[in-house]
């Protein structure tokens, strides 16, 4: 396991402060506001320790306010159902007294019904493409400050690099995903590495065919709201295609989905997003 996954473990790791209340810290690194998938991935995981029976099978989620990197997050979990199939609970994420996330969460006890699905694109294998930091080096000829830092998710881009210039223009791109590591075999830990997983490149999709980028000073880039469906249990530490694409764009918003194939073929997970496009002459008003 490399460092940088041992880390994000450690986040997942909750603290238990009273019944239905736990704790998440944040990693040692500067950022202007929390990771959205960080949170979503501790939301998660205060919620599945709640439950008693079942796997995730769906969240609904909006991030409703920054979050800010030097305090931790607060996380309160409302059980609001606890059926015989079906298990939900609400969490919210409070800082200085103040929501900044809620989620609506689903589990269920697995049953057998009919069954379909879309088939996997047919794609380059992650074996044949090198790692990002690599193909960064070789095109830019430099590592910019995010790619020179330790991640614990290995990302493989199928085709360009979805900031190179010479990028497709289309609003679609695949990624092959995997843990940095092994993990311990914990259903909720792979569901919940998968959710921080999932938050990291779904809105570049909307991007490609533009010029507003993540690091750009005369823009402001934001996840709005996160929705997943597990359709399958999975691991995170195996290779997952990430199938992304952007229907729409307008409005100061982008709506993004994506699809993760584990490499037998079979869907494992869908995910559906919306995302703040705000350009500078508006950035100074909160989302």
């Amino acid at each position: 396991m490399s460092d940088a996954l041992d880390s994000l473990l450690r986040l997942l790791d909750l603290e238990t402060i009273e019944v239905n209340v736990y704790r998440g810290v944040h990693p040692v690194e500067e950022r202007q506001r929390t990771f959205g998938g960080q949170v979503a991935a501790q939301a998660l995981m205060a919620a599945g320790r709640t439950v008693e029976h079942g796997r995730v099978h769906s969240l609904h989620s909006y991030f409703l306010r920054p979050g800010d990197p030097t305090t931790p997050i607060l996380y309160e979990v409302d059980r609001i159902r606890d059926g015989k199939s079906f298990t939900t609970r609400r969490v919210v994420a409070i800082q200085h007294g103040r929501a900044i996330y809620n989620m609506q969460t689903s589990f269920h006890s697995d049953e057998e019904s009919i069954e379909h699905q879309t088939p996997m694109p047919d794609v380059p294998g992650p074996d044949t493409i090198k790692p990002l930091a690599e193909r960064v080096l070789e095109e830019f000829g430099e590592l910019d400050e995010w790619t020179k830092r330790p991640h614990p998710i290995d990302q493989r881009f199928v085709g360009d690099i979805p900031w190179s210039p010479n990028r497709s223009k289309e609003p679609q791109q695949y990624i092959w995903i995997k843990a940095d590591g092994t993990l311990p075999e914990d259903p909720l830990l792979h569901a919940c590495v998968v959710t921080y997983a999932s938050d990291m490149s779904l809105l570049d999709a909307a991007l490609k065919p533009h010029t507003l980028r993540w690091d750009d000073p005369k823009s402001m880039l934001a996840s709005l709201d996160h929705c997943m469906w597990f359709h399958r249990d999975l691991r995170a530490d195996e290779w997952l295609l990430y199938d992304t694409e952007s229907p729409i764009a307008f409005g100061a918003r982008a709506l993004s989905r994506g699809f993760l194939f584990s490499q037998d073929g079979k869907l494992r997970v869908s995910m559906v997003q919306e995302g703040l496009t705000r350009f500078a002459r508006t950035a100074e008003t909160t989302a």
